[in-house]
């Protein structure tokens, strides 16, 4: 059966991989070198150098590309690794528009790093897809994406925006972390470039940083490409290993992750002590529809604020959780819980935090694959 016929659930499993040549290793072995021998300079069988290419990070980049429906995939040593290797296909005086309230390390890239080099970061509200167009100017060279977004779980319309930059010549770039593949395809919605940190659900057991990109034009890929070996920040063979690893569940875990978000938004929306839940499945989420529409299901990513709750007082609930683990990243087989005000959007200042939303009060959850019950006890002792 052609590759492209096969469902996801096959695509995570069998998608650009076949037995090694060598002795038929049904797992790509972990090809730990640096350097390849050459018969002749110039002379050799497809690897020179591990920065330029490895046959392992080279599976994980073929499975990439397979799972979001794409024709490249590009492996990084992380997330924002990723992400810079994007800016850099833009010059000085060039513009990106993004959404305003996105991931606080994308945010520190953009206006720490990349505007001393002569490139604009201009944050907008997105979830209205027809009032991007009022901000696009003919230095707007790249719309940047996030859905759902971090942590507000707001809700994008890719397809929308993708035929809204189409008509002016912009790319598109969907951080699809939250979501995963098996949620949403960005480039079947008309992105141009689909990004991960690969660390979270692609991996999926919080043992490996690593980033990815994806595409399905050559002309775009042989350019990211070009600045992954120039810049050097690729993912090594040991990591290449554990992400492909992880992505051979990822069905399986994203089903258990979407039955138990479900399960603890519904629980969260009906407490007592609980003002507001931040999670795309609810139907009176803003764009509850659009996520219908674009997503398969709506994942295990929530955030909630506290009635009446200050800075300290969400500081004591998740220091509380027992077995939702107060620590950085998501996306893990464990459940863990997050203060984004003081933990992954630190470097945001607090006045353009809470222009989005993200309040001190604010918790965010990534719930894992831990039985539903155990998770909503846990809640319900530390709120209480």
């Amino acid at each position: 059966m052609s590759e492209k016929k096969l469902k996801f659930n096959s695509k995570t499993i069998h998608g650009g991989q076949k037995p090694d040549a060598g002795y038929g290793a049904v797992m790509p072995p972990i090809y730990q070198t640096s350097t390849y021998a050459q018969t002749t300079p110039g002379g050799h069988r497809g690897y020179a150098y591990s920065r330029s290419a490895n046959p392992t990070r080279n599976a994980l980049e073929k499975s990439l590309a397979s799972i979001e429906n794409g024709n490249f995939g590009i492996a990084f040593a992380s997330g924002m690794a990723a992400i810079d290797t994007v800016i850099k296909l833009l010059n000085p005086g060039d513009e990106v528009l993004s959404t305003d309230d996105l991931y606080g390390g994308s945010y520190r890239l953009f206006k720490q790093v990349f505007e001393r080099f002569g490139i604009t970061f201009r944050f907008i509200g997105m979830q209205n897809a027809d009032s991007i167009e009022e901000h696009i100017t003919v230095k707007t060279k790249l719309i940047w994406v996030e859905t759902p977004t971090n942590p507000m779980m707001n809700i994008l319309d890719i397809k929308a925006i993708s035929q809204l930059a189409k008509k002016h010549d912009i790319l598109v770039a969907v951080d699809n972390t939250f979501a995963t593949p098996y949620l949403q395809l960005p480039l079947d919605l008309g992105a141009d470039i689909v990004m991960h940190s690969a660390t979270k659900y692609l991996g999926g057991h919080s043992d490996v940083v690593v980033g990815a990109l994806v595409v399905n034009d050559k002309e775009l890929a042989d350019k990211l490409y070009f600045i992954q070996n120039a810049s050097g920040a690729v993912c090594g063979p040991m990591d290449s290993f554990l992400t492909l690893r992880g992505i051979k569940t990822l069905h399986v875990r994203m089903q258990r992750h979407c039955e138990n978000g479900k399960a603890i938004a519904e629980y969260l929306a009906k407490h007592p002590k609980i003002e507001k839940v931040y999670w795309p499945g609810l139907e009176d989420h803003p764009n509850h529809e659009i996520a219908k529409s674009q997503m398969n299901d709506f994942g295990g990513m929530i955030s909630f604020v506290p009635k009446g709750s200050s800075y300290q007082e969400a500081i004591q609930i998740v220091e509380k959780l027992q077995i939702f683990t107060l620590a950085e990243s998501l996306g893990g087989v464990e459940s863990l819980a997050g203060h984004p005000a003081s933990m992954t959007h630190g470097s945001i200042p607090k006045e353009e935090r809470e222009k989005s939303g993200v309040v001190d009060a604010l918790i965010r959850l990534s719930v894992g694959i831990e039985d539903k019950a155990d998770l909503i006890a846990d809640l319900e002792q530390a709120i209480r």
